[in-house]
């Protein structure tokens, strides 16, 4: 089926930024902004039309493929550019889009008075054609491309007020950072191909099986690094809570709906290969957990609105992660999905209230804006009462999901460890609200004089979001036997299970194993652990805020060490970057300035000297030339009357 033209959907971001750039200050802002979000929006327009092309096959046959060209052959080997649309990447692409189209209007309003709005445009999407190019990619190097092009931009857009050298540092910090993950992910290609023959998707998964074990374990714990470098997972989770010194929608786009989601989807959409290794698996299962509970205690002290947010965004990472894990992939991209609507929304909120107040970020010099700022308040505890769990947000049901299935498949550690993080996960993301919302106001007298509720082109996106925030996840409900829509729909793609103990089937059969009044009680459990942090927040910081204060006095210890997100920073800069600096200064000052350059201008030295001798006779006088020849003559006659 011809239909699609797959290709599309990353060319019109690509061909709005070409236009802006060739047309330049001509387009005007206005026309920056037209042509930035039509693009986006057509791109919208033809992922739906593609997806419902693509239901329209029977279930065995949801697939499509283009091929646009041979892109290299050398020898039996051959990479095309093509794309590839089937359920896993349908859901990535309409999210990807459709997100992106809503941060895009809503830059338009918030970059409006910025020098910069054509370029912070132009970057923009050029994220958008790396991000989806990723996700349509049928090969991995392909992937790899978008892979790498979402690495490049997100470094221009956090650095973009590059006049900050706080700015710069986060931006490359982003990009070393997930360099040291992209260098696993290239092996673990590399791995892969040489195991199977090829890169493209289908024929290095049918090939899997027949590796070795030790060979697919590798490529996936080398693939896995390198999703912890792109989806911040520990150790390489430094570099997302420092890339909030981009401006906020860059925020909302790379934490919501792009880059950081890029990782759970290379690790889905390779879940034949995860599936083949169980140590693998339960690795995926363990950094996942331990990354969720880790950043959701940092999240708990931050006082900067968008650092709470970008320890939250770590947080629910590590969710969908170890729901990878434990073999439900398919409520790993669920969650995907759910958290893109909340997370946008949360991080697009902080934005309109750091809009309304002048640029001001810590949560303590805010409060009682619930009453200035209605829509932003209403659209803001929309989203944290979905990222807390509670029904019937969107959040619910699909942290619901990943936790029933960490306790079908006997992971009952990685259960615990879910579950308490969504305790925390309440409590700080209510602490957020009602230090920014609730209580009394702390605002300065410049920020009480500047407040005031965003315009119309930020306060829109902000309510679809709201209303996808609640109904987002009502996917989620069994509608009919065999599972609910988004189950169902993503099943082609992981229906075959291996046979290593954590398919995605076998963990769906295990699932279906729990009695209904088990499931119940799960289900009561996690939201009781949510209420529970609900109820903890408004007691400290509403009804007794000097509880809160002596409680901090009391574990100020604990509270220093959360606060200072257990000097892990700080520990990676005394054990890696100053060795790695020490260590290049000292091949700068020895190797490459006395062993290099001393041979190089030892050479030139050389050289130079004899060219001072030989110039004593190059006297260009032709008598001196004579007298030489004269010698010269001499001395070969003497020569030769000696023999």
């Amino acid at each position: 089926m011809n239909l699609p033209l797959l290709w599309i959907i990353p060319a019109l971001p690509l061909l709005a930024v070409a236009l802006n750039l060739l047309l330049g200050d001509r387009l005007g802002k206005r026309g920056t902004a037209w042509l930035a979000c039509g693009s986006i929006g057509l791109a919208f327009v033809f992922a739906v039309r593609a997806v419902i092309a693509l239901a329209g096959r029977p279930e065995h046959d949801r697939v499509i493929t283009e091929t646009l060209y041979t892109w290299m052959r050398v020898g039996d080997f051959s990479a095309d550019v093509g794309y590839l649309l089937d359920p896993l990447s349908a859901v990535m692409v309409l999210v990807v889009t459709g997100v992106g189209f809503l941060i895009h209007v809503y830059s338009t309003g918030y970059m409006a008075h910025d020098p910069g709005f054509r370029r912070f445009f132009m970057y923009l999407n050029l994220f958008m054609f790396a991000m989806l190019t990723l996700v349509l990619a049928d090969n991995f190097l392909e992937m790899f491309v978008g892979w790498e092009g979402v690495g490049l931009c997100s470094y221009l857009l956090i650095g973009f007020w590059y006049e900050r050298p706080s700015a710069t540092r986060a931006g490359m910090k982003a990009f070393i950072v997930n360099r040291i993950g992209d260098f696993g992910f290239i092996l673990g290609v590399l791995f892969l191909f040489v195991g199977t023959g090829s890169v493209a998707f289908q024929k290095v998964f049918a090939g899997a099986p027949e590796m070795t074990g030790i060979a697919v374990t590798t490529a996936a714990l080398l693939l896995f690094l390198g999703a912890t470098g792109k989806s911040a997972q520990l150790p390489l989770y430094t570099w997302l809570p420092d890339a909030m010194e981009g401006p906020t929608p860059v925020s909302a786009l790379i934490h919501a709906a792009t880059m950081v989601t890029a990782g759970v989807y290379m690790v889905a959409r390779c879940h034949v290969v995860f599936e083949l290794s169980p140590i693998a698996m339960e690795t995926v299962a363990v950094i996942g957990a331990a990354t969720g509970l880790f950043a959701a205690t940092i999240g708990v002290a931050q006082n900067d609105i968008k650092r709470v947010l970008a320890y939250s965004t770590v947080s629910q990472l590590g969710v969908m992660f170890f729901a990878c894990g434990v073999g439900a992939f398919g409520s790993g991209i669920f969650h995907v999905m759910t958290h893109a609507f909340f997370k946008a929304l949360l991080f697009l909120g902080a934005g309109s209230v750091i809009h309304a107040l002048s640029d001001e970020q810590d949560l303590r010099k805010m409060g009682g804006l619930a009453k200035r700022l209605p829509w932003t308040h209403g659209t803001m505890l929309i989203a944290t009462l979905a990222i807390a769990g509670l029904p019937p947000f969107a959040g619910f049901f699909s942290k619901d999901e990943i936790l029933e299935h960490a306790i079908a498949s006997g992971h009952w550690g990685i259960w615990l460890t879910g579950i308490v993080g969504a305790g925390f996960t309440a409590f700080y993301m209510f602490r957020l609200y009602i230090l920014a919302f609730r209580g009394p106001s702390r605002l300065s007298h410049e920020a009480e004089h500047h407040l005031h509720e965003s315009p119309p082109s930020m306060i829109a996106p902000l309510v679809v979001l709201a209303v996808l925030s609640v109904v987002g996840g009502w996917v989620g409900l069994p509608f009919q036997e065999g599972g609910h829509v988004l189950e169902r729909w993503l099943a082609p793609v992981f229906a075959a299970s291996t046979g290593a103990g954590h398919g995605a089937h076998g963990a769906a059969v295990a699932h279906h194993e729990l009695s209904r009044t088990s499931e119940i009680l799960l289900m009561v459990l996690s939201v009781g652990f949510a209420l529970a942090g609900i109820l903890v927040a408004f007691r400290l910081y509403l009804q007794r805020p000097q509880q809160a204060t002596a409680l901090r006095e009391r574990l100020s210890g604990v509270h220093r060490l959360l606060l200072n997100k257990y000097w892990v920073d700080e520990l990676y800069d005394a054990t890696v970057v100053r060795p790695t600096l020490g260590i290049s200064n000292w091949f700068w000052r020895f190797w490459d300035t006395k062993i290099v350059d001393g041979f190089v201008n030892g050479m030139a030295y050389t050289v130079e000297g004899v060219s001072a001798v030989l110039r004593l006779v190059q006297t260009g006088f032709v008598g001196t030339y004579a007298l030489f020849i004269t010698l010269g003559v001499a001395a070969l006659i003497l020569h030769f009357l000696r023999r």
